[in-house]
């Protein structure tokens, strides 16, 4: 192959310094040329009747100008320089329909893709230009403009930008519009706003929340999910409560409530949140239940979305806490649904922690018979097996079980579902200590189930290991463990093989530690008492 004479390369090189001064200049030209267009006084409309009567259209180069560095960029290395995001100041404030509707295009686009400093964003003033075109007739610069918004309302910073700048009425205003994709991203970009305490209130003196009830009987299951996503957020303060449910005014619960049968997992999980920040007050839960919301959490139950049973099973919590539910949710059709929970999400804490403490609620209800014949006992009985020491949710199985112990129907049926490995697994939680709640709870089972003959049979295989936890019961510094320990130490003494083994191993010495102890500490209240009186 031949080579290049000198004249040719001198050429070449020519070209390729060219080339190198064209690429380094092209961006600042465009932006000299954009700035002198954003200059022009055609830009100085700013009412939008003065926009729609007068539409000056750019030179076809500036057009294709504009494009290409729209297009440059799309190749540039993430994070996006700044010298590359300063001329979208100019597209977005162009007066020329497709240039905004490119710009604000691409610069979604950043966002979305993280290419783009969220703050930066609005530190280089770019905000007011992109609220500006919330305002266009232009349903893809709406969509898009209402696009940003969405993305730049994730930063906190950006949010307090967007609400001092009043952006939050033009959103409104969209968020009723008969465009699909302008009314999700309008929708959208509220719920994002929500999340800042300050906006919610700007939300409320702008009548933002009837339009936000009504929005969940929309036919676009984003449009429901997004404007129930931000009530729930709304609803999550008090304070807003008065103006969310208005006296004689049941649209909102109702349509909740509704909403919890939607075939869309997420629409059904957020009615059900938003439901629950809303049940602060006795009188809002005599509400949901008049308006008949247990059926529907019941089927919520058997949901194959965890978020959704998560949501419902919270709820339903909530609603077991006062009093005047609990007659009514103690049915056998929830009871049921409970039972059949536990058996299918034995390890789901979430689950398992709320159950027990529903289940422990509807002890005290007139029906809580219906606990003893249902599937519960056994199923918080397995769960107990599969449970970690570390889970708070043990805490609230044990105590639920302690307090059905108290029962002598319900205790009758935990002795028939007990076997070897629930007798070992509550002795072994009866001597973790570290963990004194489920501890206590689990001596206090054991306690008892002690007269039953079926369960002595049982703890006799065990007999070193309950030793073990009432000698550190006996030796405990508050007093609820030393009665108990000495309570079911008098009940196990009883039987031959306790009463032999204790003598074994010098229990009545500690027990007369115990009583010195106690004695002492009588003899010295009564002395606080008598110098007290005097």
């Amino acid at each position: 192959m031949g080579q290049l004479c000198g004249r040719c390369m001198q050429l070449l090189r020519d070209f390729i310094g060219f080339v190198q001064r064209m690429s380094s200049d092209l961006v600042q030209g465009i932006k000299e040329c954009l700035t002198l267009i954003s200059n022009c006084s055609c830009l100085k409309q700013n009412s939008s009747k003065n926009r729609q009567l007068y539409k000056p259209i750019l030179q076809p180069h500036e057009r294709v100008t504009a494009q290409e560095f729209l297009q440059h960029i799309e190749t540039v290395n993430i994070p996006l320089p700044v010298e590359h995001l300063e001329p979208f100041y100019a597209l977005l404030r162009s007066a020329d329909l497709e240039v905004q509707q490119m710009s604000s295009l691409s610069l979604v686009n950043f966002l979305l893709e993280g290419n783009i400093d969220k703050e930066l964003v609005v530190q280089m003033g770019l905000l007011e230009p992109i609220l500006d075109l919330l305002e266009s007739e232009d349903p893809t610069v709406q969509c898009n403009s209402c696009a940003c918004i969405m993305t730049l309302a994730v930063s906190e910073s950006n949010r307090e930008a967007i609400g001092a700048a009043r952006g939050v009425t033009p959103l409104l205003s969209l968020a009723n519009s008969y465009d699909p994709r302008v009314q999700q991203n309008a929708v959208g970009a509220i719920l994002n706003l929500t999340q800042s305490e300050k906006i919610q209130q700007v939300l409320c003196k702008e009548g933002a929340l009837p339009v936000l009830a009504l929005l969940l009987e929309s036919p676009d299951s984003e449009v429901q999910y997004y404007s129930c996503a931000a009530l729930s957020n709304v609803a999550a303060n008090v304070q807003h409560h008065k103006v969310l449910l208005r006296p004689s005014d049941r649209f909102l619960l109702r349509t909740l409530i509704s909403l919890l049968s939607s075939s869309v997992d997420k629409v059904s999980s957020q009615a059900c949140v938003c439901l629950r920040n809303l049940a602060t007050s006795v009188d809002i839960q005599a509400v949901m239940v008049a308006e008949n919301v247990l059926p529907q959490l019941c089927s919520l139950l058997a949901s194959g979305s965890e978020d959704v049973r998560r949501a419902s099973i919270a709820l339903l919590w909530i609603l077991s806490q006062h009093p005047p539910n609990q007659d009514t949710l103690a049915c056998a059709e929830l009871l049921q649904s409970l039972g059949m929970l536990l058996a299918a999400h034995k390890t789901d804490p979430v689950i398992v922690g709320h159950t027990a403490c529903i289940i422990k609620n509807l002890c005290l209800s007139k029906n809580r018979q219906r606990i003893t014949e249902s599937c519960c006992v056994e199923g918080l009985l397995q769960t107990m097996l599969l449970t970690d020491t570390q889970e708070d949710s043990l805490h609230y199985v044990t105590s639920c079980l302690a307090e059905l112990a108290k029962q002598e129907g319900a205790m009758l049926h935990m002795v028939q579902w007990m076997d070897e490995p629930l007798t070992r697994c509550l002795v072994r939680l009866a001597g973790q200590l570290e963990h004194p709640e489920p501890s206590f709870h689990a001596a206090f089972i054991i306690q008892h189930m002690i007269s039953h003959e079926k369960m002595m049979l049982l703890w006799k295989y065990h007999i070193e290991e309950i030793q073990a936890y009432l000698k550190n019961f006996l030796t405990h510094q508050e007093v609820r463990f030393q009665q108990l320990g000495i309570s079911t130490l008098c009940r196990l003494q009883a039987d031959p093989d306790f009463s032999l083994a204790f003598r074994k191993s010098q229990m009545a010495k500690l027990l007369d530690q115990v009583r010195q102890q106690t004695e002492e500490t009588q003899e010295l209240l009564r002395a606080a008492m008598c110098h007290e009186d005097s």
